[in-house]
């Protein structure tokens, strides 16, 4: 099962920022995920005072070579979908809840990976197409997870916190797991950690 730490090892350090992101590359998870937002900006919705935030080059630049990245797109607009694909190497993820952006990125670039979420305006059958399909802890199900491994989706939940619940998903046959503690999630499942 993948490891990606959601906004970096964000139980620990500030969400989406370069500290949380090292933080997870030392801790040896598979992935880190981050929000891009149209101008290109790694935030939150609603972010910290007195943190500082990266752009997407920054993060790529700390990141590539070291640690998988899943880039979430918010809302993004076609021009912001083309942006970020020039930045992105083919065994980067592209992830959003909105269907249009990553239909666009896959005709830019068919080798790019994609991640749909799924369950919020847009139902698994419609993830057809993507590299996996992304479902919320607490709206995964059984025939979920088998409707989408019938479209051959590798399949993804967030976010995962508890070390039992990343075990029940394992057991699942789940793919990968987002979560703010990688730390506690690689050793649930008996992954050596790296040296800080």
């Amino acid at each position: 099962m993948l490891v990606i730490a959601h906004r970096g090892a964000s139980w620990d350090r500030p969400e989406n920022t370069l500290a949380a992101f090292e933080l997870a590359i030392d801790l040896g998870a598979d992935y880190v995920e981050l929000d891009v937002h149209d101008d290109l900006s790694v935030t939150h919705a609603r972010p910290r005072r007195g943190v500082t935030y990266p752009t997407l080059d920054e993060v790529l630049d700390v990141c590539h070579g070291r640690i998988g990245v899943m880039v979430e797109l918010k809302r993004p607009r076609p021009e912001t979908v083309e942006r970020t694909l020039q930045r992105l190497h083919d065994d980067d993820v592209l992830v959003c809840f909105q269907r249009p952006p990553l239909d666009l990125a896959r005709r830019r670039r068919p080798a790019i990976r994609t991640m749909q979420h799924v369950g919020f305006g847009v139902s698994i059958r419609r993830a057809a197409g993507a590299w996996a399909a992304g479902f919320r802890d607490d709206r995964v199900t059984i025939r979920g997870l088998r409707a989408a491994r019938e479209l051959d989706l590798q399949t993804a939940v967030y976010t995962v916190n508890d070390d039992s619940r990343v075990l029940e998903l394992e057991q699942l046959g789940v793919d990968a797991v987002f979560t703010d503690r990688p730390d506690r999630a690689l050793r649930s499942l008996g992954r050596p950690q790296e040296e800080g």
